[in-house]
C-alpha cells in the first residue's frame, strides 16, 4: 500500500509530471484565454430603410393573386380528397385480386376523364356569364317620380319591434 503524501510537501512527481498546482494554473490560464476571445458580434449601424438592394426571396409560398391563391387552395383540396378515393380504389382491387386489369383500368379512369370536360366547361359558362352583363330594360307609360329618400330602420327590445323612420 502506499502511503498519503504528506500535505505540506508540495506535489511532484518523480517521474518528471508537473505537479497539481501547476496544472490548475494551466487550466485557469486556458479558461482565461478562452474567454477573453469574442464569440459573437452586434453591428450597431442603423439600418437604412429603403436600400438599392436586390429583393431577397423569402422562405414559403410565393406572393400571388387573390385567384392563384384560391386555385392554389383548391387545388391542394382536391388532392387532399383524392386519397380516400384512391385508397378505396386500392382495397377494391386488392379484395378482386384476380380481376381483368384493362377494365380495372378503364373503371378507374372514366370518372376523371368524364370529370375534366364538366370541370372546363363549368368554368367557361362562368367567365361567359361574367363576360355579359345583366340588360334590364324598363318601359314605362306615365308620369315616373322616382324616390331617393333614405329610410332608417331602428330594431329594439326583446320582443324586436322595427319602426321605420322616413327622414323630414
Amino acid at each position: 500500500m502506499n502511503p498519503l503524501p504528506d500535505p505540506k510537501q508540495p506535489l511532484a512527481d518523480q517521474a518528471g509530471r508537473p505537479s497539481i498546482d501547476d496544472q490548475a494554473q494551466r487550466l485557469i490560464a486556458a479558461v482565461n484565454d478562452a474567454m477573453a476571445t469574442p464569440t459573437r458580434y452586434r453591428d450597431e449601424t442603423p439600418v437604412p430603410t429603403v436600400g438599392s438592394a436586390l429583393p431577397v426571396p423569402q422562405p414559403g409560398r410565393t406572393p400571388m393573386s387573390q385567384r392563384a391563391t384560391d386555385a392554389s387552395v383548391m387545388m391542394l383540396s382536391a388532392g387532399a380528397a383524392s386519397v380516400p378515393i384512391g385508397g378505396m380504389t386500392a382495397l377494391v382491387i386488392y379484395a378482386l385480386g384476380h380481376a381483368n386489369p384493362v377494365s380495372l383500368a378503364i373503371g378507374a379512369g372514366a370518372p376523371a376523364a368524364l370529370a375534366v370536360p364538366i370541370l372546363a366547361l363549368s368554368a367557361l359558362v362562368k367567365r361567359a356569364k361574367k363576360a355579359a352583363p345583366d340588360v334590364h330594360q324598363h318601359i314605362y307609360q306615365g308620369t315616373v317620380v322616382q324616390d331617393q329618400r333614405t329610410v332608417t330602420n331602428t330594431t329594439r327590445g326583446v320582443w324586436a319591434s322595427t319602426r321605420n323612420q322616413l327622414p323630414k
